[in-house]
């Protein structure tokens, strides 16, 4: 797939209706290409690796295959590095697109011999969606219901050999006789540090940004171990220079981006301060409640619980209980705020 290039010294306006789909095609643009080009995730890279090959040594299609691990760790990536090194083309859709048994009937009839067929959020697929799927991964197809009442007859559709490629942030949220009908299941985990530097500093070429080791290592050490997240800040770092007429981006430019849009040396931003802020101020006197503190800060609870909480409880700054949720003594020391009862951090 040949990468289109962009001017990307162009400003573009908020109101322009371009720009939207300029932003869509320079982080496609930021996205690995093969197996070779993917940094990070060594065992799952090396067990895809066995199985891709092996479907090409017997010219069939691959298993299918299952990626789960929280957002932006790069599971449509390989999803679209599947289809290539497949030589297949690839259709994507998403779990809550497919809201009748028609719509995945409609979709599976229409993939032609070897196709990828990618489900994001496959978790949030409708039940009877789900049950589609059973006969179409097993046997290659679907039984359709035409008619209704005592005129209804059942008619079978024979599908095309295909491969489903399945992305969950929520592992345990998957049916279990819809996990077991995946021949491959990959989990992927937060990056290190080394990993994201050099994710970033292969998008900073990419960009033409003249970015140094040090740099690069700033901004992937307050990217939450995330790719995703990591290419984001890249761009804002981008924006900063352009506006200021830097030449080159050191690791004290850096700083200043990146403090400048909020992120913090330890990664967090405006709306993990404001949790932190508020289970150490007025919250601080007893467990705090999702939707307690989702109505504090002003985000939805599932926000608050897919997006923030798995980066605070892993760093040590929030712990849940069965009452609910209390900010750590490193929270309290993160911001500089004295323990309740006046202790010392």
């Amino acid at each position: 797939m040949a990468r289109r290039d962009l001017d990307l010294n162009t400003p573009q306006r908020v109101s322009d209706p371009v720009a939207p789909e300029v932003d869509r095609v320079v982080e496609w643009s930021l996205r690995p290409e093969s197996l070779d080009e993917f940094v990070g995730q060594p065992d799952l890279v090396g067990h895809l690796r066995i199985v891709l090959s092996a479907a090409k040594a017997r010219a069939q299609c691959v298993d299918h295959l299952l990626f789960a691990g929280p957002p932006g760790l790069g599971k449509t990536s390989l999803a679209a590095i599947v289809a290539a090194e497949m030589g297949a083309a690839l259709r994507v859709t998403s779990g809550p697109v497919l809201a009748r048994p028609g719509d995945l009937v409609a979709m599976l009839s229409d993939l032609n011999s070897g196709d990828v067929l990618f489900i994001d959020e496959i978790h949030r697929l409708p039940r009877t969606v789900e049950e589609i799927l059973y006969p179409a991964l097993e046997d290659r197809r679907v039984d359709v219901m035409v008619g209704r009442g005592p005129s209804s007859r059942s008619i079978r559709l024979d599908l095309a050999p295909f491969t489903l490629v399945g992305a969950t942030t929520r592992t345990g949220r998957v049916a279990a006789p819809l996990r077991d009908r995946f021949g491959f299941v990959g989990q992927l985990d937060l990056y290190r540090v080394e990993d994201l530097t050099r994710i970033v500093a292969r998008s900073a070429h990419l960009l033409e940004l003249k970015l140094n080791d040090a740099a690069a290592r700033e901004i992937a050490r307050r990217s939450r171990g995330t790719p995703r997240i990591a290419n984001r800040l890249l761009r804002r770092v981008r924006d900063v220079a352009a506006v200021e007429s830097w030449e080159s981006v050191g690791e004290s430019e850096a700083d200043v981006a990146l403090n400048l849009f909020g992120v913090d040396p330890l990664g967090l931003d405006k709306i993990d301060r404001r949790i932190l802020e508020l289970l150490c101020g007025p919250l601080s006197h007893s467990p705090v409640g999702l939707r307690t503190l989702a109505h504090a800060v002003g985000e939805e609870p599932a926000s608050i619980e897919d997006a923030y909480e798995p980066f605070l409880l892993r760093e040590g700054f929030l712990q849940r209980t069965p009452r609910g949720r209390l900010a750590t003594e490193r929270a309290y020391a993160h911001l500089g705020i004295s323990l309740p009862g006046g202790g010392l951090v």
